[in-house]
C-alpha cells in the first residue's frame, strides 16, 4: 500500500503568558474555516488550520508548570513544536521544561518570539537568552528558524505557518490512508449526554464508521465520528483530530489507539492491556512502613488527572506517604466520600463541584473535600495534609554527660554515686541514661545534686560532684550518666 504525504501535527508549547494562547487565537479566528467554537482552557485541545490551502493540526498543550505531563504527552503526539517566546521576558522556566519535552521527544521545533509590538519589547536580549539556554537560532550560530509574531496586528504569523509547512516537507512526513487507524487519545472527559468520550489524533491509517475502537484497557464501538468542529463525518485520515464517544470506561489520556473488528476482539484487548497497566503499578514505590494519606481525586477531564497526579509525586514527606485510592472525570459523589470515608482519608476536587447528598455526608462524617481551579494551590493543601497526618516521632536530646567515679551507696531503686562532669548540663529531675562501654544498661532519673557538700539544681561547671539517681540498674565506677529530654516532632 502506498504511504501518502500527512498534514503535520504541531505541538504549540512555551511559558506561562508568553503569549501561546493569543497566537493560536489569532490562527482560530484567521485559518480556521467558520464554524469552530470552544475557547482555549488548561486541557489539550485540537483544531485543523489551513495554510496556502493545506492543512495543518495544532495541538493546544497547556503552559502551565503544573501540567508538564500534558506537554509531554502534546510534544509526543506532534510531529513539529512551535515553541513560543516572548519579547518582553525571554527564555523562563517553563519555556526550558517545553524545550525539554521537545528533545526528548526527537520533533524538530521552530521558535515564535511573540509580544513584539510590546513597549518593553527587547527582541535582541531575547535571542541572547535563547543562545544562553542553547537555543541556537538561523543567522545566530545555529539552525533553529524563528519568526517575529504579533497575535494582535498578525504580523509574522502567515511567516510562521510557512515555517511550520517548510519543516513538514523536509521532515517528509506520509501515511497509509488505506491501513487500519492509529493514534493517540489527546484528551478524555465524561460527557453527560454521550458517556465516557475522547478526544483523538489520528497519526496513520483512515479511522471508519466500522469495528471498535480499543485504548488501552478501554474501548468504544465507532457508531459516530466527530470532526473538531463536533459535525459528524463519515471518516478521519491521517493528522485529523477526532472525537470519539461510548466507551467502556474513560481512556488514559496520551495512551495509543487501535481499531479491532469486533467487540469480543475489542474486549479481550483491553483486558490484556489493562493486565499491562496493572502489572506496571505494582512497581509503585515503597512506602511499607509509612503512614499514609489516601486521596480520592475528581477532576472536570482525565487530562487533569495525569496532571494532578504528576504534581502530586512531588510531594513528599519523610513520615507519610501519599495513596491515590481513587480517580475519577465528574463531580465529587456520595460514593467517592463514602470511599474516602472508609480509607480515613480525604477528597480532592479540581474544577468540579460537589453533590449536594456528598456534601452533606461529608460534614456528618467529617470527610474533608478541598476545591481547587489553581493546581499548584492543590499541591500546597496536600503537603498541609501529609504534615498533618504524619506519626508523632519522639527524639532524645542529650543535656549533659558526667562519668561515674565512686559509688557510696545503693539500694533497690536509690544509689548515691560521686561523679566527674564532663558536658553540658545536669539538672535536678532529669532523666538519665547509665551506658557501660558506650553500650546502655540501665535508665533512672536524678533525685538530687551535691557540690562542695551543698545541694545544687544543675552542674554545668567542671570538676567533681555527688548524686543520688533513681534506677534499677547500679552504675559502677567508669560508667556514663547522660541526662537527656525527650522531644516530640
Amino acid at each position: 500500500m502506498a504511504r501518502e504525504i500527512r498534514p503535520p501535527v504541531i505541538a504549540v508549547m512555551g511559558h506561562i503568558d508568553h503569549g501561546k494562547s493569543s497566537l493560536l487565537d489569532y490562527i482560530r479566528k484567521t485559518n480556521v474555516v467558520a464554524g469552530e467554537a470552544g475557547g482555549i482552557t488548561q486541557h489539550v485541545a485540537a483544531y485543523v488550520a489551513l495554510h496556502n490551502d493545506r492543512p495543518v493540526t495544532f495541538l493546544d498543550t497547556p503552559g502551565h508548570e503544573a501540567f508538564k505531563a500534558l506537554r509531554l504527552r502534546g510534544a509526543a503526539a506532534a510531529d513539529i513544536a512551535i515553541l513560543v517566546v516572548a519579547a518582553d521576558e525571554g527564555v523562563m522556566p517553563q519555556t526550558l521544561d517545553a524545550l525539554a519535552a521537545i528533545k526528548e521527544s526527537g520533533i524538530p521545533y521552530i521558535v515564535a518570539i511573540t509580544k513584539i509590538d510590546k513597549n518593553n519589547a527587547d527582541i535582541e536580549r531575547a535571542k541572547n537568552s535563547m543562545l544562553e539556554n542553547g537555543i541556537y537560532l538561523e543567522g545566530l550560530g545555529g539552525d533553529v528558524a524563528y519568526a517575529l509574531i504579533s497575535s494582535k496586528s498578525g504580523e509574522g504569523v502567515p511567516e510562521l505557518l510557512g515555517l511550520v509547512l517548510l519543516t513538514a516537507d523536509l521532515a517528509e512526513l506520509s501515511a497509509d490512508p488505506d491501513a487500519s487507524a492509529e493514534g493517540f487519545v489527546l484528551e478524555s472527559t465524561q460527557d453527560p449526554k454521550r458517556g465516557a468520550s475522547a478526544t483523538l489524533i489520528v497519526k496513520d491509517g483512515t479511522l471508519r464508521l466500522a469495528g471498535f475502537l480499543v485504548a488501552g484497557d478501554a474501548y468504544a464501538p465507532i457508531r459516530f465520528i466527530e470532526d473538531f468542529r463536533g459535525t459528524r463525518i463519515e471518516e478521519a485520515g491521517p493528522s485529523a483530530p477526532v472525537r470519539i464517544s461510548g466507551f467502556s470506561k474513560l481512556p488514559t489520556a496520551g495512551s495509543l489507539f487501535s481499531i479491532v473488528k469486533t467487540k469480543k476482539e475489542a474486549e479481550k484487548l483491553a483486558s490484556e492491556n489493562a493486565n499491562a497497566i496493572a502489572s506496571a503499578s505494582e512497581q509503585a514505590t515503597d512506602s511499607e512502613g509509612l503512614s499514609e494519606l489516601p486521596l480520592v481525586i475528581k477532576a472536570d477531564v482525565a487530562g487533569s488527572i495525569d496532571a494532578i497526579i504528576h504534581e502530586l509525586r512531588k510531594v513528599k514527606h519523610e513520615r507519610t506517604a501519599l495513596r491515590i485510592i481513587g480517580s475519577g472525570v465528574g463531580s465529587v459523589s456520595e460514593n467517592d466520600v463514602r470511599l474516602a470515608q472508609a480509607a480515613r482519608g480525604a477528597v480532592i476536587a479540581f474544577n468540579v463541584s460537589t453533590d449536594p447528598i456528598a456534601r452533606d455526608l461529608a460534614e456528618r462524617e467529617t470527610i474533608g473535600i478541598f476545591t481547587f481551579s489553581i493546581i499548584y494551590k492543590l499541591s500546597e493543601k496536600v503537603a498541609e495534609l501529609l504534615a498533618e497526618r504524619a506519626p508523632i516521632v519522639e527524639s532524645e536530646q542529650e543535656l549533659g554527660r558526667a562519668t561515674v567515679a565512686k559509688t557510696f551507696s545503693s539500694g533497690a531503686k536509690k544509689q548515691v554515686l560521686g561523679a566527674r562532669y564532663v558536658s553540658g548540663t545536669l539538672t535536678t529531675g532529669n532523666r538519665i541514661k547509665i551506658l557501660r562501654r558506650d553500650v546502655e544498661i540501665g535508665r533512672g532519673s536524678i533525685r538530687n545534686l551535691q557540690q562542695a557538700r551543698a545541694d545544687v539544681k544543675e552542674i554545668k561547671t567542671e570538676g567533681d560532684f555527688g548524686a543520688e539517681i533513681e534506677s534499677r540498674e547500679s552504675a559502677a565506677p567508669g560508667d556514663t550518666l547522660i541526662a537527656f529530654v525527650i522531644s516530640a516532632s
